[in-house]
């Protein structure tokens, strides 16, 4: 996915006085070289034909640079110095403060520092801050509006070539590809995997383009929904013909609704092992005691400190093990009846998200200084071992059959 680098950027400069290419140099802390940008392509028209020079007042260093190459050669993204995001406005509280005591957080629109590229080696790379101190060149040359249409045609076209490296579908026409009904829990695991590929890379489109009024037709594009972008195209043409005729009693209300359909479709490729929502009523006995365990560790848990703290992965992965199991064993043994390799794939990952809920729970335990919750995380382990334990039980019996 995209490698996001603005708080470990030191200062920097974007130079695109030249037509058709744009240049750069990115200090980062921790790094001894800057990064050297090549990129083809120009930037949107505030920055096209300028020299930018821009610097963090506050740089941290961070892991994510780490696999950074020095040569970012490749082909320019979307970079412009006036994109406009919303961002809270959370005075001089700091905003997990607001959340945590629940008040109000107001939003206002800013212009930002969006820098985007994709490189030969590292792939999406993009610097975007609100905070940095700018400084721009007058113009050596103007991009028209024409030309920065095409520009960013061209930017839309490369985020749709990443995507589909990132999500790489499979080819169901291809010589030698599985049927549905051959499906072993390996194959299956592989159909999953591809599943929380498109998963991330839709949540990266979302994120890009969340606040373009084109959001619909562009994240369609990049994602290669090609049935979505022609139903959206036919909703727009029957809504062109709506309006000329809005006194026609004949007129159909429901105009549109193929178009969630269509959309239901193009997720339905990918999103097989979702799972539904359920009823406690029909909940399989091993899925209630996971729900319960989740419960528990929430009531346990006052506030998680954020990703990557051992309080959010206790909540977030013993949630994922309670909708998981949901998906393949309530109403287990109804009409519909998941495959044992569907089953015994999603069983698997859900050890995997256990496992690390116990490592999380071990990190509360040793560093709680109270007692009753030292004994409380104590007693949540021993119910999550159980709940393991059952999984390994009931994967070893789907094996059987």
């Amino acid at each position: 996915m995209a490698w996001r680098i603005e708080q470990a950027v030191i200062r920097g400069e974007i130079d695109n006085t030249v037509e058709g290419l744009t240049n750069g140099r990115i200090w980062l802390a921790g790094c001894d070289v800057p990064l050297e940008l090549s990129l083809d392509g120009d930037c949107w028209r505030d920055l096209a034909g300028t020299r930018l020079h821009f610097e963090n007042p506050a740089p941290q260093p961070g892991p994510e640079t780490a696999g950074l190459a020095v040569d970012q050669s490749g082909v320019i993204g979307d970079m412009t110095a006036s994109r406009k995001t919303k961002l809270p406005w959370v005075g001089d509280q700091p905003l997990p403060t607001l959340r945590r005591g629940q008040q109000d957080v107001s939003c206002e629109w800013r212009n930002t520092l969006y820098l985007e590229w994709f490189s030969e080696f590292n792939g999406r790379v993009v610097i975007e801050a609100s905070t940095f101190t700018l400084r721009i060149s007058a113009h050596e040359w103007e991009l028209d509006e024409d030309a920065e249409a095409a520009q960013k045609l061209a930017n839309l076209n490369a985020m749709r070539d990443f995507m589909t490296l990132v999500i790489q579908r499979r080819d169901d026409d291809a010589p030698g590809a599985e049927s549905v009904a051959e499906l072993d829990e390996f194959a299956w695991e592989e159909r999953l995997k591809e599943n929380d590929r498109l998963t991330d890379a839709y949540q990266e489109v979302l994120e890009k383009y969340i606040d373009d009024p084109d959001s619909e037709r562009k994240e369609a594009f990049v994602m290669g929904w090609d049935g979505l972008l022609d139903a959206l195209a036919e909703r727009d043409e029957a809504a062109g013909h709506g309006d000329e005729d809005d006194d026609d009693e004949d007129a159909d209300p429901h105009l549109g609704n193929g178009l969630e359909e269509d959309f239901d479709d193009e997720l339905a490729k990918f999103s097989e092992a979702d799972g539904s929502p359920f009823d406690d009523s029909d909940a399989h006995p091993l899925q209630a005691s996971a729900q319960a365990l989740a419960c528990q560790a929430m009531d346990l848990v006052e506030n998680t400190d954020g990703p990557g703290s051992p309080s959010y992965l206790l909540i977030t992965n013993l949630l994922q093990v309670s909708g998981k199991l949901a998906s393949v064993l309530n109403d287990y043994g109804s009409s519909y009846q998941p495959e044992n390799g569907f089953v015994l794939a999603v069983l698997k990952r859900c050890l995997n998200w256990l496992n690390e809920a116990l490592g999380a729970c071990q990190i509360l335990h040793e560093t709680a200084n109270d007692p009753a919750k030292r004994a409380a995380f104590k007693k949540l382990q021993a119910a999550a071992f159980q709940v393991r334990d059952q999984i390994v039980g009931l994967r070893r019996n789907f094996k059987k059959t």
